[in-house]
């Protein structure tokens, strides 16, 4: 049991962090973005925006992920 919630905390803050990144991706130039981003490039004023739903959509499977380990367990029925 204690594994399962370390799981579904784990996925909580990389979906918080990969949504972030989306909304860094989308807001700033490919100039302005931190180093260790991909696409980061010097004196380049395009948008990354495909980098910024992808990560979007990564951070909202991890969401989804966490919202099904953290549902009730489904009772085994023998018959």
């Amino acid at each position: 049991m204690r594994n399962d919630r370390l799981l579904v905390a784990l996925a909580i803050v990389v979906g918080i962090v990969l949504i972030a990144v989306a909304i860094v991706y989308w807001a700033e130039p490919a100039k302005s973005l931190p180093g260790f981003f991909p696409g980061h490039q010097a004196g380049s004023s395009h948008h990354h925006t495909k980098h910024g739903i992808a990560a979007f959509l990564v951070g909202l499977a991890c969401f989804a992920f966490a919202w099904f380990r953290s549902g009730p367990k489904r009772a085994s029925t023998a018959t």
